[in-house]
């Protein structure tokens, strides 16, 4: 592919003035930088005369630095669900091209919100055995709503290619947020669920929504937390690693915002406590054998795609129950095997996620009770902020 055309004479497009911004990350593109934090007045401030002709603005926002925008990006790009969610609650799921694993992207959710339209059958998918640069080209987005790093880290582009895509096709705007054991991820910042949010809202001119969503999250976390009972269980979270499973991948309950959910249910990290290393630090598989030493209060296994209680009872539990091991286990025997949920959650999914797992952690006190208002959410959604 080769770069832009510099000797055309034509006016710029809007995608031209979109990534004219992106030479701010420049030659830092990998590096970390100083960073300011959602809601601080510095992250998506126009510099210059404020003309009412001057619509440029930037946003900073660790590890790629500050990124022009000289309009709103209209089409994006995201790998990793959480942020493919957060661009959907800021109203912005019309121009989503494509995610990195479409079933790892916990798009059902969307079916329970009144009048909330996600087009999944558009979405396209960036990764086949694989990624190739040459799609980021075909696809052409605004803006690509991922970390730099973890194109280099965990899908295999070069530093090179990152670069080449950014400053021909469009910048790269992202922090890898959902897990903080990454090693090339320590010489920069990790955001939380709503700092990143509230990122993604600066570069999508959206703060409005982002604001309506963080006053209805900080209702429902505390009206959560202000019935959680003062025992806290030890909480085991499971990948299978086959089906049926004999063994898992690990994840710990860290800061990350794949574990929101589980901090914000007050548990216990039983893997951690024992020492276990996470499968996204390159911890191995754990057997039966291994969880019945540890023997975890509750196990959450974590399943793609849209899981049914039905599903979950056929492929999880009814396993458990039967094997000759694993039907020792205190939570099997005391009926406290939970769905376990989508690693990537952004606001909408984790409100889902949260409701889930405090039915399943307490049911005593949860049950099958709706702890959130899915009218309200589809209305922040929809720009009823």
């Amino acid at each position: 592919m080769t770069s832009d055309d510099t000797t055309t004479t034509e006016a710029p497009t809007r995608r031209d003035v979109v990534k004219l911004g992106s030479a701010a990350a420049g030659a830092g593109l990998l590096a970390g930088c100083t960073d300011s934090l959602p809601g601080d007045g510095g992250s998506s401030d126009g510099g210059g005369d404020p003309t009412a002709t001057d619509t440029s603005y930037t946003v900073s926002m660790e590890p790629v630095g500050e990124v022009e925008f000289d309009a709103v990006p209209e089409t994006w790009v995201s790998f990793t669900g959480d942020w493919a969610d957060m661009g959907v609650a800021l109203g912005q799921a019309e121009g989503l091209e494509a995610v990195g694993i479409k079933a790892r992207y916990a798009s059902h959710y969307y079916d329970e919100l009144p009048g909330v339209s996600v087009d999944t059958g558009a979405i396209g998918e960036l990764y086949n055995e694989g990624i190739d640069k040459e799609r980021f080209y075909d696809i052409g987005a605004d803006l690509h709503v991922i970390d730099p790093n973890f194109m280099v880290n965990r899908l295999g582009l070069s530093e090179s290619d990152v670069t080449e895509l950014r400053e021909n096709v469009a910048p790269f705007f992202g922090n890898t947020s959902f897990s903080t054991v990454y090693d090339w991820h320590d010489g920069y910042r990790h955001y939380d669920l709503y700092e990143a949010f509230g990122k993604l809202a600066g570069a999508f001119q959206q703060e409005a929504r982002y604001e309506a969503f963080a006053g209805y999250h900080d209702e429902v976390v505390a009206a959560v937390e202000s019935r959680l009972p003062e025992e806290r269980p030890d909480v085991a979270v499971l990948f299978p690693a086959d089906a049926p499973p004999e063994s898992f991948y690990p994840y710990l309950i860290g800061e990350g915002t794949q574990s929101k959910q589980w901090r914000d249910l007050g548990v216990g990290d039983a893997l951690g406590t024992a020492g276990v290393t996470d499968a996204q630090a390159g911890g191995g598989r754990i057997d039966f054998e291994t969880l019945l030493d540890i023997d975890p209060d509750v196990l959450a296994v974590r399943l793609q795609g849209e899981v049914t209680d039905e599903a979950f009872e056929e492929r999880i539990v009814s396993h458990l129950e039967a094997h000759d091991v694993a039907s020792e286990l205190s939570a099997v025997r005391n009926d406290r095997v939970v769905y376990g949920g989508h690693t990537y959650q952004g606001p909408i999914i984790h409100l889902f996620q949260l409701e889930r797992a405090a039915q399943g952690v307490y049911p005593d006190e949860f049950g099958g009770e709706q702890l959130f208002d899915r009218q309200r959410v589809a209305d922040i959604v929809d720009g009823a902020v």
